[in-house]
């Protein structure tokens, strides 16, 4: 791939952005040569602006996501693509959240630009599984557990029951829940069929994959001992 449709399908700029900084020198091979828009370098020897461009097509991250952020590019509010470079928005293939959190879900959030892989972490066939933890606004009442494993526990405006899920109570009003399954407002839904309200909701792994001291509003790019994990390899 020539250069310039290479530099802008990353997001670094408009193909005429991208010339500019070409013919200003600032991007280079790893010796300090600075290339032509007609370059062909091997993607990991090129560097724009002194740094080494971001990873081609098939880029994986793992955001901690914080409150208040939404998954999408368009909606008004704070979006969690605030918290990443401004150039990942502009990428070609486009870099998509893996599923969604609502605004007040916390934790693992995974983007990639590979549409087969996102629909293989997302496919019921692959049994991704993924953890939350749950606080919650009355005390568990005791049969949470054999309900939500039962294979039976059917919510309102469904017609489908839901897939076994696992609980685990951690105190009076906090739970973890692993779900095999991904339906919208799930784990609140849930716990609201039970009479109880979640104040608060965290995914805190994906698979084996956990979030491992990232600190909320950061990210991280995936390698593919990372991707094992989330096939919980």
């Amino acid at each position: 791939m020539r250069l310039v449709k290479l530099l802008a399908n990353l997001g670094y700029g408009t193909r005429k952005e991208v010339q500019i900084a070409i013919r200003n020198g600032w991007v280079t091979d790893r010796a300090g040569n600075a290339l032509k828009a007609d370059a062909r370098t091997a993607h990991d020897d090129i560097l724009f602006d002194d740094e080494p461009l971001d990873p081609a097509q098939g880029m994986v991250l793992l955001l901690n996501k914080p409150v208040g952020y939404t998954c999408s590019t368009k909606d008004q509010g704070r979006l969690v693509y605030d918290l990443l470079p401004d150039r990942f928005r502009y990428r070609k293939p486009v870099l998509s959240t893996v599923g969604r959190l609502d605004r007040d879900t916390t934790g693992a959030l995974l983007f990639t630009d590979d549409g087969t892989l996102l629909h293989r972490i997302i496919s019921p066939k692959a049994d991704v599984p993924k953890v939350y933890e749950a606080v919650l606004d009355r005390p568990l009442k005791g049969d949470e557990a054999a309900l939500f494993a039962s294979g039976t526990f059917l919510l309102d405006n469904d017609d489908k029951p839901l897939l076994p899920a696992e609980l685990e109570v951690l105190g009076e009003k906090h739970a973890r829940l692993t779900l095999h399954e991904g339906r919208y407002h799930q784990v609140r839904r849930m716990f609201a069929a039970t009479g109880n309200h979640v104040t608060a909701l965290a995914r805190v792994r994906i698979g084996n994959l956990t979030l491992d001291g990232l600190e909320a509003g950061k990210w991280r790019l995936l390698d593919a001992g990372d991707l094992a994990k989330v096939f919980g390899e």
